[in-house]
């Protein structure tokens, strides 16, 4: 009897995971993921065979307040791309998962119909308590997708905050969905984030929303007007969705090519990609030094220590802070 061969080979899985096996993705990105030590070699290795076959890709963030409709848009959108023979990758990001234990059941519930097809992978990951509420590796399971054939991969963000600047700089087009309507608060954040927008969507444009939609279309588009470009190459578009109708679609999908021809032709989208790939290997610098710090027990028995004096107002906490770092400092 011939020996299948062990998945757990990391050649053999790079094969897989570039053929376009499913499971091997999910096992490639489980992998990637994995916080244990001894298995960041492999991941290393995993990805160094799978970069050659990146780079086919649109990569995508979409974000916006809860309640606006991200998962309902995205399923939408991406039944919309399936029919049409693209494949489509879900990164669902959920902050909670690491306390519920549920977040797997949850997204693939909130996208049942997307879950379910054969052209679409959906994968949802905790944060891990990563800033920003982006998992940390978010862009290696990215670029897995990529690897695995995918023509549109997503990175689905809960919230707003400081997710869309962590991911903003991963994703060719940053995608800011709104509600027809919103509060005072709601405005406010608007404002913050608008400037990091590529593209802007009403969604809920149907029914007894749709002039409200058409209204708050118009205001956004006259704001952005008013604000410095991120490119001279685009001119950031407002469109009108419904994720209940699928109207709509059709003309973010026309908006996402032409901004992909767009940035392709002037060279600026290659360029974005390697700024973004260049700020990656330094926030693994950084995280790679914490944990270092962390797990050092000379480190850590110094750290308990001055802990304590910190809370008990006897000791600044920068200088705490520095005593930690010299004697690291000190050991490497």
């Amino acid at each position: 009897m011939t020996k299948q061969p062990d998945i757990t080979d990391i050649t053999v899985l790079a094969a897989r995971v570039i053929g376009g096996d499913r499971r091997a993705l999910a096992r490639a990105i489980t992998l990637i993921e994995s916080r244990r030590p001894a298995d960041r070699p492999k991941a290393g290795a995993l990805l160094r065979l799978l970069l050659p076959s990146t780079g086919k890709a649109i990569r995508l963030g979409f974000s916006g307040a809860p309640g606006v409709g991200k998962s309902s848009f995205i399923e939408t959108f991406g039944m919309f791309l399936t029919k049409r023979g693209m494949k489509v990758a879900v990164l669902a990001i959920d902050p909670s998962s690491t306390r519920s234990g549920g977040s797997i059941l949850g997204d693939k519930t909130r996208m049942e119909l997307l879950s379910r097809d054969p052209n679409a992978f959906i994968r949802p990951s905790p944060s891990s308590g990563a800033l920003g509420g982006v998992a940390r590796r978010t862009r290696e399971a990215m670029l897995a997708a990529d690897a695995a054939g995918y023509d549109v991969v997503i990175i689905e963000t809960v919230g707003v905050g400081q997710s869309e600047t962590q991911v903003c700089d991963m994703v060719d087009m940053f995608v800011l969905l709104l509600s027809p309507g919103g509060g005072d608060e709601l405005q406010g954040i608007k404002r913050g984030i608008m400037e990091l927008a590529d593209m802007v969507i009403v969604n809920k444009a149907d029914g007894e929303f749709l002039q409200a939609a058409g209204r708050a279309a118009a205001e956004h588009q006259a704001a952005l007007h008013l604000m410095r470009p991120k490119t001279m190459h685009w001119q950031v578009p407002v469109l009108q969705t419904s994720a209940l109708t699928g109207s709509g679609m059709s003309d973010v999908w026309d908006a996402i090519t032409a901004y992909r021809e767009a940035l392709g032709k002037s060279g600026e989208l290659a360029a974005r990609r390697a700024v973004q790939a260049r700020a990656w290997m330094w926030s693994e610098v950084h995280d790679g030094l914490l944990d270092m710090l962390v797990d050092d027990p000379a480190t850590e028995k110094l750290a308990a220590k001055l802990e304590k004096q910190v809370l008990e107002g006897k000791l600044p906490a920068s200088e705490a802070a520095q005593q930690i770092l010299e004697l690291f400092r000190g050991k490497t």
